[in-house]
């Protein structure tokens, strides 16, 4: 069987082979991944689409290849009839080409504290198996590549029926799954390191933003003091009937989306010579894990409610954490929020997410003495920071924008604004 670089979103036409997690001669299960690969817009693993034994890997680490390109051959017990049976017809030789979808199917644990006898990370299949059977995997022996645990690893632990997690242990199917994880190394000093898999991704992603794009800078402060009491407000409530957070954020988000249908122009990229305007307001979020970063999107935002909003972010946020990001998670964003106060930065300039117009940065929400009717006043302030592509967009367009995202926010308010 061949095995073809897969297509992994709607506008990607190729991809890198970051790593490959099986050799020549393993035998894979379907559903087994096959190797890590990445593009601008997701890092993922190919998944095989058979059970067999890999015969040829085509392409190496590190090299990007075309969607539709060959990247390694299995031989099956499938191919293996049918060719046999074509033999038996007419003597021809038959190969049936399959191109794999992509899915996001890494789980890292350990459990009760003891170390994992495996590399931590799991295939569908065997992930599947392990939790109908109540398997701490952790404690599986994993005997596939790199320490890998196997469709067998699993089937001879239920048999043996050993290293079974304990009744009391097991979640409902309504809990949050709980994942390790992976430690992020702090490079030590005089040492080097090499660019490869995401980060090279990212440098050239922003390397071909500041390149192609004109790059202009603006900054506002808004009065959030009336949306913090709005949140306050609620803040308790919400999390014990919805389960997850209602974060500034989401307040944030909401007033740029509306901001977005107001003034449309920075709702468009720039494509050869003409200005695209896109229909739909999808807000890309940036979202960091240790040395990664992804950039989700939270479809139709301005349609959503601020509950709407929030639900998405504590989604998506988790699902980069949990490495279970999808392709089409990361597609069809037209302007970008980044939440850069998350780190206690009161100013940045943010590199435009190529190839929309615009990117707003979200600082940090400080108490600070304001002058209001020649009083001084402690107010919690925010700056609001939006690099532009100067393509597109002017100082006029850019202000008036701001205007509406600085007046949205300073009219939240406990009395007036609506959560759900």
């Amino acid at each position: 069987m061949e095995i073809k670089m897969p297509k992994l979103g709607e506008s990607v036409h190729e991809g890198t082979i970051e790593q490959w997690l099986v050799s020549v001669g393993d035998t894979v299960e379907e559903y087994d991944p096959l190797c890590e690969v990445i593009t601008d817009k997701v890092t993922a693993e190919v998944p095989s689409s058979y059970a067999g034994t890999v015969t040829e890997i085509v392409v190496e680490e590190g090299t990007t290849v075309e969607v539709g390109r060959v990247i390694c051959h299995l031989d099956t017990a499938e191919e293996t009839v049918k060719d046999s049976a074509t033999d038996n017809d007419n003597n021809n030789d038959t190969t049936k080409e399959t191109t794999t979808t992509v899915t996001s199917s890494e789980h890292e644990s350990t459990a009760n504290g003891n170390e994992a006898k495996n590399n931590g990370r799991y295939s569908p299949v065997v992930f599947k198996l392990a939790s109908e059977n109540q398997i701490d995997l952790s404690q599986v022996i994993g005997t596939g590549f790199e320490g890998r645990v196997t469709k067998k690893d699993i089937e001879k632990v239920i048999k043996e029926g050993t290293n079974k997690t304990p009744s009391t242990a097991v979640a409902p199917k309504d809990s949050p799954k709980v994942t390790h994880q992976a430690k992020y190394n702090e490079p030590s000093p005089g040492s080097s390191i090499p660019v490869n898999g995401v980060r090279k991704q990212i440098a050239q992603n922003m390397v071909n933003s500041v390149n192609e794009i004109p790059h202009a800078w603006m900054m506002v402060e808004a009065d959030a003091t009336n949306l913090v009491k709005t949140r306050n407000h609620h803040k308790q409530s919400f999390k014990e009937s919805e389960g997850y957070n209602l974060t500034f954020f989401a307040f944030f988000v909401k007033a740029v989306a509306e901001a977005l249908k107001a003034y449309p122009l920075l709702n468009s990229s720039w494509q050869d010579s003409e200005i695209i305007m896109h229909k739909d307001v999808n807000v890309s979020i940036a979202v960091a894990d240790e040395d990664k970063l992804y950039v989700p999107v939270i479809k139709n935002a301005d349609e959503k409610s601020i509950k709407g909003i929030a639900r998405e972010i504590n989604e998506l946020a988790q699902k980069a954490r949990n490495k279970k990001l999808r392709s089409e998670d990361m597609q069809g964003g037209t302007f970008t929020v980044n939440n850069t106060g998350t780190f206690g930065s009161v100013s940045s300039m943010g590199i435009i997410n190529h190839p929309q117009a615009a990117i707003l940065q979200i600082e940090s929400v400080i108490k600070k003495p304001v002058v209001i009717d020649d009083m001084i006043a402690i107010r919690n302030m925010v700056n609001l920071c939006l690099s532009i592509d100067h393509r597109i967009l002017d100082g006029l367009q850019a202000g008036r924008f701001m205007n509406f995202v600085k007046t949205r926010i300073e009219q939240y308010s406990v009395e007036h604004t609506s959560i759900y």
